[in-house]
């Protein structure tokens, strides 16, 4: 059972309309990092899960990802104003202005319509944890990139909620993976010394001439870890 509360989880507000921005937050609404492809995720791999904690776990933050949308969809409402002007629409906004009656869509910035094919499920609970963690990654990735491409103090306080709130469900899961070692795939497979082993396939390299390779130790030196 869901229920439907009328105020948001958080209230939103911005400093002044903005529809070329309302654009660019349509990721988060319809993208494949976006609110609604979470909270469906989460849902949906929730329907089999047998421990009821981590059931309940997966079902709270597909809520909470549900109210993200609402956060999302109504900053996007109020960033795109009240006046119809698709001749100065940018490419992933015309159909607001044409279509919907600046009703915020299911797509994302470019205009894609939202899919199921992002969504991912697969009955093992440690795969669609690992998933999930890096879904909120990603997520938590692109709120940081909005975020640094407009100075509304409004919408920038509503993304950097957003962006913590993936970091807390990032946490949530991680600790719910540490919880189910060896169960499901951590235990069926993986357990032999193939396994264990490291292959240096780079020639020449640190480890080429070693007899046993040992996978590298990825240190921090100068920044060259950051993927710069």
């Amino acid at each position: 059972m869901f229920k439907h509360e009328k105020q948001l989880l958080r209230d939103v507000k911005i400093d002044a309309p903005n529809p070329n921005y309302a654009t660019l937050l349509q990721e988060q609404l319809g993208g494949p990092q976006g609110e609604l492809k979470v909270a469906l995720q989460y849902l949906s791999q929730s329907f089999r899960i047998k421990d009821v904690a981590i059931k309940d776990l997966f079902l709270d933050i597909a809520a909470e990802e549900l109210s993200h949308m609402e956060m999302v969809a109504t900053t996007v409402n109020l960033l795109n104003g009240h006046d119809l002007d698709a001749m100065n629409a940018t490419v992933g906004n015309v159909e607001a202005h044409v279509l919907t009656g600046l009703t915020p869509m299911l797509s994302n910035a470019s205009g894609q319509l939202w899919t199921a094919a992002y969504v991912n499920e697969t009955g093992d609970l440690a795969a669609d944890l690992l998933s999930n963690i890096a879904a909120e990654q990603r997520a938590k990735v692109v709120y940081e990139y909005l975020y640094r491409q407009i100075n509304d103090k409004g919408v920038k306080d509503t993304i950097d909620f957003l962006l913590n709130r993936e970091e807390a469900h990032n946490a949530l899961f991680r600790q719910a993976f540490n919880k189910i070692q060896d169960t499901g795939s951590l235990k069926d497979f993986g357990v032999t010394e193939d396994s264990r082993l490291y292959f240096d396939l780079s020639t020449p390299g640190k480890y080429f001439d070693l007899n046993n390779p040992e996978a590298p130790s990825f240190e921090n030196n100068n920044g060259a870890n950051n993927g710069a």
